[in-house]
């Protein structure tokens, strides 16, 4: 798997310059055509996680690949990348048209910046994919088109408006398909539960074959979060319905799953950065949450 795309790796990769206000921590934004950036016969995108968040409005026929999971599209769809997810896209038109906008997390207000992890597009495990009908996609083109002409003005507030519109595509989202993802915290075993997942997250994905995946038991996330095990097991289970253990083994499953297909790495190589101490441990592991072994699943 590629290593993490910075922002600066997009601009050099994409236009061999960078812009000026990059390394001023303001919350870089931007936005542009996606038929600019089309080449024929040009390579895939690595698969890889983005230092940055990033909103497309898509139009025509591929592939996402986000996290383990591939999701199909033949039509229109606003679909939100997040910097936690590693994800690529195969095009399979030979014409792609669309929208894009970029942009760091303190581009956002301070309100917005603490509840982003909660809205159902950017939270663990959630579907980024709004599939849009033809007034949908008016509207949401339409914004795409008002980002564009007011980053290119002389506005003097303009990133405030640009901000807005960012904002307004998000609850436009959640108004075409509500979630119930969307909630406070009730109680403080739903806020232990959610500082454990987001801590399990944070060791994800795997980037490198010398990278390893340190925290494998609950008791280790326990002693990271300075509670008692027995509270953290019964907190997570409360909440989830499953064991603390439970999370992390089909988190690491879903990882296992994620570089057996996006990477040449070696079954070895996949036992050793997952934490196994052995190929064999790895096997059963695998066979054990997916009832196929490695080798069968990255022939499939």
């Amino acid at each position: 798997m590629a290593r993490t795309e910075t922002l600066e790796d997009f601009y050099k990769k994409k236009f061999n310059w960078l812009p000026d206000n990059l390394s001023q921590d303001i919350g870089h934004f931007n936005v542009f055509r996606t038929e600019d950036f089309h080449v024929p016969g040009a390579k895939p995108v690595q698969y890889s996680r983005r230092d940055f968040y990033k909103i497309s409005l898509f139009r025509g026929k591929g592939v996402i690949h986000y996290a383990d999971k591939s999701i199909e599209m033949d039509g229109t769809a606003l679909v939100f990348f997040n910097p936690v997810v590693p994800y690529t896209f195969e095009n399979l038109n030979e014409i792609h048209s669309g929208r894009f906008c970029i942009y760091k997390e303190s581009f956002f207000t301070e309100t917005l910046r603490n509840n982003i992890h909660q809205l159902p597009m950017f939270s663990i495990g959630a579907n980024p994919v709004y599939v849009l009908n033809s007034e949908q996609e008016a509207f949401v083109f339409a914004m795409f088109e008002k980002m564009l002409a007011e980053i290119s003005s002389d506005y003097i507030f303009k990133y405030d408006l640009l901000r807005s519109y960012v904002t307004e595509l998000i609850h436009y989202a959640m108004k075409i398909q509500p979630s119930n993802r969307l909630y406070q915290h009730p109680d403080a075993n739903s806020r232990i539960t959610s500082i454990f997942t987001e801590l399990l997250e944070r060791q994800f994905p795997i980037e490198s074959p010398s990278q390893r995946f340190d925290l494998r038991s609950a008791k280790d996330f326990a002693d990271q979060l300075s509670v008692h095990v027995n509270h953290l097991n019964r907190a997570v289970r409360q909440t989830t319905g499953k064991t603390t253990t439970d999370h992390i083994m089909e988190r690491l499953a879903s990882e296992a799953r994620a570089l057996l297909r996006h990477t040449n790495w070696n079954i070895s190589e996949i036992s050793y950065c997952l934490g196994f101490e052995a190929p064999t441990h790895f096997n059963n592991f695998f066979k054990k949450q997916t009832s196929t072994t490695p080798s069968a699943f990255r022939i499939v």
